[in-house]
C-alpha cells in the first residue's frame, strides 16, 4: 500500500540559529508491515512521489516497486518532499504562520544539514527509528551523506549517488548562472511575481542546468546539426521546451532557496575536513559514479570511496552523464538489489556474508 500525507514536526531549528515555527514535510510511504524502512532522497527538482501510481509513475518508479530493484514486497519505502521544496513541504510558497502569508523571499537561507534534521524529525513522528537504507542522487545524495555523518547509528547502509563529498566551485558557478537569472529578471518582482511564467530568468537557469545534466556525448548524438521545420536547430526547442516545463511544476523561490542549498554541501565543514568527516560514517557505504557528470566526477568520488571506513564504489558507463542516476536503471539497479541483500545478511546471517565478500 502506498500512503501519501503529511506530518508535522513541530518546530525546527536551522543551522543558523533561526527558528522555522510549524514545520511539516509531505511524504510518500509504501508501508510494509515489519520490514526494514529505506529512506530515499529526491533531487533538486524532484519531490516524493518516488513510486507513484499507475497513471502517474513516480520519477523512480523504474527503480523502486514490486520485484524491482528496491523491492517494495520486502521493504518499506518512504520518501519526504524536501525542506524548502514546493510540493507541500514547509518551503517559500507555504504559509507563515507568524503573518498568514506565503513565505515567498522571507524564508530563511538553508543548509543540507537542516533538510537532514527536519527528515530525521519526521522519521521519529512516524514511529521509524532506525533506517535499513538511506539513498539518493545529487541532491539527495548530499542529505544520504549527511544523514551517514550525523547519524551514523541510523541505518545499516548508505548510498549516496551521483555526489561528491563537496560541492566544487565549478557547482557553486552553474549555480550562480540559476540564481543571477531569476533574481535579476523584472518578472522576478523580488520574489513576489504574480505566475511563475513571468519569470523568464527561471526557465534559463533550467536551460543553463541542462547543460550539467547530460552529456556532449547525448546532445550531439540526438540533436547533431539537426533543424526543425521552422528552422530552428532541434537542440534549442528542446532547450526551450526544458525551460517551460520546469515553470510549469516548480516555484522559483524554492528553486533559489535549493540552489544555495546546495552550496552549502561539505561534509568536513566544521568537522576537520572531508577526511575527518568521513570517519564518523559506520554503515556500509556504497558510492555510485556515473561518466560525464560534469558537476560530481566519479574519479572524485572513487576518492572519496578511499577514505570512507566500509566503502564500495561502482563506475556506471552512460552517455546520460549526471542524469544516469533517474534512468537506464538496468545498468545499475542490480547493484542496488546486491547490497540491499547484502546488508540484510549482515544483520541476520553472518556466517553467510563471510562466503560473498
Amino acid at each position: 500500500m502506498v500512503e501519501t500525507g503529511m506530518i508535522h514536526i513541530g518546530d525546527l531549528t536551522l543551522e543558523s540559529g533561526l527558528v522555522l515555527d510549524q514545520v511539516h514535510l509531505a511524504y510518500e510511504w509504501a508501508k510494509q508491515e515489519n520490514a526494514p524502512t529505506v529512506l530515499v532522497c529526491h533531487a533538486l527538482t524532484g519531490n516524493e512521489r518516488t513510486i507513484g501510481s499507475a497513471t502517474q509513475p513516480g520519477w523512480w518508479s523504474g527503480l523502486i516497486g514490486p520485484g524491482k530493484s528496491i523491492d517494495t514486497d520486502q521493504y518499506a519505502v518512504i520518501t519526504f518532499n524536501i525542506l524548502g521544496g514546493c510540493n507541500g513541504s514547509t518551503g517559500p510558497t507555504a504559509v507563515n504562520p507568524k503573518t498568514g502569508k506565503p513565505y515567498r523571499t522571507d524564508f530563511p537561507e538553508i543548509t543540507i544539514r537542516d533538510m537532514v534534521r527536519a527528515e530525521r524529525k519526521a522519521l521519529k513522528a512516524l514511529g521509524i527509528n532506525h533506517l535499513h537504507t538511506v539513498i539518493g542522487g545529487s541532491l539527495g545524495g548530499m542529505r544520504a551523506l549527511e544523514w551517514g555523518v550525523m547519524y551514523p547509528d541510523a541505518m545499516d547502509l548508505l548510498i549516496p549517488l551521483a555526489v561528491t563529498p563537496s560541492l566544487s566551485a565549478y557547482g557553486i558557478a552553474f549555480n550562480y548562472i540559476g540564481l543571477h537569472a531569476i533574481e535579476t529578471d523584472e518578472g522576478y518582482a523580488k520574489g513576489h511575481y504574480e505566475k511563475t511564467s513571468n519569470v523568464k530568468g527561471f526557465e534559463t537557469a533550467r536551460i543553463a542546468g541542462m547543460l550539467t545534466y547530460r552529456s556532449d556525448q547525448l546532445f550531439n548524438g540526438r540533436f547533431a546539426r539537426n533543424t526543425s521545420v521552422e528552422g530552428h536547430y532541434e537542440v534549442e526547442s528542446y532547450l526551450q521546451h526544458m525551460g517551460k516545463k520546469i515553470s510549469s511544476h516548480f516555484d522559483p523561490n524554492s528553486y533559489c532557496t535549493l540552489l544555495r542549498a546546495l552550496n552549502t554541501h561539505d561534509i568536513g565543514r566544521g568537522r576537520g575536513g572531508v577526511v575527518e568527516a568521513a570517519k564518523r560514517i559506520k554503515a556500509k557505504t556504497v558510492l555510485l559514479g556515473f561518466t560525464h557528470d560534469l558537476i560530481y566526477p566519479p574519479e572524485t568520488i572513487r576518492l572519496f570511496a578511499d577514505i570512507v571506513p566500509d566503502a564500495s564504489f561502482c563506475l556506471i558507463n552512460t552517455k546520460y552523464g549526471h542524469d544516469g542516476f533517474l534512468t537506464e536503471f538496468d545498468k545499475w539497479g542490480f547493484v542496488i538489489r546486491q547490497f540491499m541483500e547484502v546488508a540484510v545478511c549482515r544483520q541476520l546471517e553472518p556466517q553467510y556474508l563471510a562466503s560473498v565478500r
